[in-house]
């Protein structure tokens, strides 16, 4: 150490001869740019040479001044370099700390640049405060990061560190790379991520199955409520799954909805020029059709106003994703298709918009619901209730095993939990226990909330109706007075509501998802399918 103390022109002479041509292609976001030449410059030479990017997977050491231990491929790519990879770590700067990296060029004809990532500590595994796997977390993070750094050098391909777990590691390259820029002139240029190696090529593929399941979502959820409204998001999903033979899509019109009497559902509709539609899927993975499915259900407003409440201007926009419950669940059915899980799946999204209009909902107005139940809307922006609760009423026509229904449905949640996790509302332990299971290993993680009947006395005391479709004492309590709410619709055994309002989009908090909406928890939902797929216990 005392050594870096000494003059620059010193430093530089004590450099390996080979490291004196070398050490000055290192870039470290922990360095100043001294450290190597200017980045276009590097970037020039690595994109010319026509190769790949690669990045490259290192463990901190368990005591704070130990050497750092690289991955398997990081050991062997520097042996390939006959060791000058971790010489160059060693002189340009200190341990490279979880989730930063470091630039390095030309040390191979085949990558021209190799990104270094930090994966914290090796064999990191479940951390019980933060409920989720932290290696498989350090993984995508980290590689998130390298991926990023290659494509800002506009290198159009690069090979991936599996970093002792390849579906980790190819959820962070495809979830950190994704971007939504469809309406760009200009757009960053695509960078595909590939496996370094074929040692763990299932998962690594399984996981890019994960992540572009979630990147469906996310992608739904930025454009624009005038390119995704209800016909147009019912048929982008219904292209998505036209490849699939066990897949039947059923894109119900107007007349369909008011012939099952899902009055609830239209009194929300009406408001808007845009039809609704009430988007029916049919995933039959199971060895019987006819064993009962798992049916998800996801609230789809393509754009809240808030209808004659009406919502503030300021933020408005984000309002596009409100269909985020549609989005996710429909996700995770494309995404079990391709995956061929082996159970059967229904998935439910009424479809519409929320806006004022001369035909809109008025507070204070009574409508009915596909059960009979009648519904003082005391609050026309408390609409994603309405909806639910006509398809909740619909979704027991299947005798399903589970139902699971997501919704972005109150800032309440948002102002619970943030944007940590997903608020779950079930009746069910032996739900929640396969949706906190799976949350673990996602790192999209959730947390159960309450379905006291102490909130549920706040929608049932109503003056002009069975229900008020916002609680008696306001905004206290209001993720749980709309849980209890859903709740009056509901007779199955196993149910649970995932409120997602917060999660619904990502500013920085999840460092391998670029800010925009988060498509979360559509990988949670997934994993959750694919373990009841092996649960033979018979939940009717």
């Amino acid at each position: 150490m005392r050594s870096w103390a000494r003059p620059p022109a010193r430093r530089a002479a004590m450099l390996l001869p080979w490291a004196r041509g070398l050490g000055a292609r290192c870039l470290s976001r922990q360095l100043p740019l001294a450290c190597g030449a200017p980045l276009r410059e590097r970037a020039a030479r690595g994109h010319g040479a026509g190769g790949k990017g690669l990045v490259l997977g290192i463990y901190s050491s368990e005591k704070d001044e130990g050497p750092a231990q690289f991955t398997s491929a990081g050991d062997a790519f520097d042996r390939l370099v006959s060791g000058k990879l971790r010489e160059l770590l060693a002189v340009c700067g200190p341990p490279l700390k979880k989730g930063k990296t470091r630039i390095f060029h030309g040390l191979h004809q085949d990558f021209p640049s190799v990104v270094v990532v930090g994966l914290g500590k090796k064999n990191a595994g479940v951390n019980d405060q933060e409920n989720w796997d932290e290696g498989k977390e350090n993984i995508r993070a980290a590689v998130a990061a390298g991926c990023r750094h290659i494509q800002d050098l506009e290198i159009p391909c690069v090979e991936v560190d599996p970093c002792g777990d390849a579906q980790a590691a190819a959820e962070g390259s495809v979830l950190g790379l994704h971007e939504y820029n469809e309406l760009k002139q200009k757009k960053k240029l695509v960078v595909t991520p590939q496996l370094h190696g074929s040692a763990e090529s299932e998962a690594w593929q399984k996981g890019v199955i994960y992540a572009e399941g979630q990147n469906l979502a996310r992608y739904l959820m930025e454009a624009p409520a005038n390119y995704i409204t209800p016909i147009k998001f019912a048929e982008q999903i219904e292209q998505k799954l036209r490849s699939f033979s066990n897949v039947k899509v059923h894109i119900r019109p107007e007349s369909w909805i008011a012939t099952h009497q899902m009055g609830a559902f239209l009194s929300v509709a009406k408001g808007s020029a845009e039809p609704p539609i009430f988007l029916e899927i049919h995933y039959l993975g199971g060895a019987n059709t006819n064993d009962s499915p798992l049916v998800f259900v996801g609230k789809g407003v393509t754009f809240d106003s808030g209808g004659i409440s009406l919502k503030p201007s300021s933020g408005m926009d984000a309002m596009r994703a409100d269909m985020g419950g549609a989005a996710t669940i429909c996700s995770a059915i494309v995404t079990a298709a391709a995956l061929n899980l082996p159970l059967n799946i229904i998935g439910l999204a009424p479809l519409c918009e929320n806006m004022p209009s001369g035909k809109a909902n008025k507070p204070g107005d009574v409508v009915r619901a596909k059960n009979g139940k009648t519904i003082q809307v005391d609050n026309t922006d408390a609409e994603g209730r309405l909806l639910l609760a006509d398809a909740l009423c619909y979704a027991h026509n299947f005798n399903a095993r589970a139902i699971v229904n997501a919704a972005t449905l109150t800032g309440a949640m948002d102002v619970a939990l943030g944007s940590a996790a997903t608020g779950v509302f079930t009746n069910s332990s032996w739900l929640w226990t396969h949706l906190y299971e799976a949350s673990i290993l996602t790192g999209d993680r959730v947390w159960r909330m309450p379905l006291f009947e102490h909130y549920t006395k706040q929608v049932t005391d109503c003056p002009l109706a069975d229900l008020s479709n916002i609680g008696k004492y306001s905004r206290a309590g209001g993720a749980c007075t709309a849980a209890a709410f859903l709740k009056e619709f509901v007779t199955a055994s196993h149910w649970a509501h995932l409120d997602i309002a917060g999660v619904m989009s990502n500013k920085d908090e999840v460092p391998y998802l670029r800010k925009g909406m988060a498509g979360r928890p559509t990988r949670t939902l997934v994993e959750f399918a694919a373990r009841l797929s092996q649960d033979s216990h018979n939940t009717k």
